[in-house]
């Protein structure tokens, strides 16, 4: 990977990224509690288009980093107020769920993916596409093993968990999002998808879609995200690395109103006991670290990627649309590596 030597690490870094292909733009940040100390864009929105940079302000489908900036933080403010037992069966919390297999499963074992749920799967190919037909298909599949006995990462459970949050307090997912995450920490360019014409022209595209005959910019391309209408536990958030900054800032340092510290403190520590891999709660151990390395990570299928460190107090993102260029996730495994090294050296 080629690296050019008249730039700071980070841009060296991406700039060499770009150069080599892994992703056609990146935007990153990194910081303390206090607020950004690095910050910068390389490379451009859309290789089609090559007169156009990617900018800080340029927005990212986040992918799988929605579990933590909705269900992980919404999840927080619910066990802070006292309306959750994370230790309690979902089938003596929620009337869908009882008397169904995940009706033994706790809230934790979702967080900590011990649930037995089965692997990711198209859920139209399994289902159908009318919602209540997915939601009653995914909480009465058999489980794989017994809740608690392995770990093993899928979607199902930050989906579970946000019919869960809704089942709690009446109100979608995605306004949860907004009212007790979002708007207190000033996060104002996060939004679900689909993004309007104006702000989806300033979205960096991922993959191309065979049923509409164009790339996807503006539209969230977990296909099962879009099935539920764009927006629930799995995917469908779109931000900036500057609005993601925000809110791990507050990972490490919770201010009044959100997510409390001990949330955040029960969740960047080992939640799987003996079991590997270890697990805290939806966050794990950045690879290449182990939890006494105390760097805790989340990545989005499409290229994105979130780390923060309490003993460090440091936290970082990088935002890629490398799914433009390819689905090999190794070439922007080894990117993030040395990002990561980078910032938490």
């Amino acid at each position: 990977m080629a690296e050019r030597s008249d730039l700071p690490p980070y841009a060296r870094l991406l700039a060499g990224a770009v150069q080599d292909g892994v992703c056609p733009g990146a935007v990153w940040a990194v910081g303390d509690p206090s607020g950004t100390r690095s910050a910068g864009a390389v490379g451009v929105l859309d290789p089609a288009r090559p007169g156009e940079p990617v900018r800080p302000d340029t927005l990212f489908d986040v992918a799988s980093l929605t579990k933590i900036l909705t269900v992980w933080a919404v999840t927080g403010t619910l066990v802070d107020a006292g309306k959750l037992d994370l230790a309690a069966p979902l089938g003596a919390l929620w009337p869908a769920a009882a008397g169904r297999p995940v009706g033994r499963v706790t809230a934790h074992h979702l967080l900590t993916h011990t649930a037995g749920m089965p692997l990711r799967a198209n859920l139209r190919f399994l289902y159908g596409s009318d919602p209540q037909d997915i939601r009653d298909g995914v909480l009465s599949e058999p489980l794989r093993h017994p809740p608690g006995a392995a770990v093993a990462y899928t979607d199902r459970a930050a989906l579970v968990l946000g019919w869960l949050a809704e089942h709690l307090t009446g109100r979608p997912l995605a306004e949860l999002a907004r009212e007790r995450v979002w708007a207190p920490l000033g996060m104002r360019e996060t939004r679900w998808g689909p993004l309007p014409p104006a702000e989806a022209a300033r979205c960096a595209p991922t993959e191309y879609d065979e049923e509409t005959g164009r790339r996807l910019r503006g539209t969230v391309h977990d296909f099962s995200a879009r099935l539920l209408g764009g927006a629930c536990g799995i995917a469908g958030v779109f931000t900036t690395a500057g609005d993601t900054g925000r809110f791990l800032r507050a990972v490490l340092c919770p201010p009044p109103g959100t997510f409390s510290s001990a949330w955040t403190e029960a969740s960047l520590r080992v939640g799987t006991g003996a079991l590997e891999p270890p697990r805290g709660l939806l966050w794990h151990p950045a690879p290449g670290t182990g939890p006494a390395d105390d760097v805790w990570a989340h990545f989005g299928f499409t290229g994105t990627a979130m780390w923060v460190s309490p003993a460090r107090a440091r936290w970082a993102v990088l935002l890629t649309n490398r799914l433009y260029t390819t689905r090999d996730p190794a070439p922007l495994a080894r990117v993030r590596e040395a990002f990561r090294t980078y910032a938490f050296a």
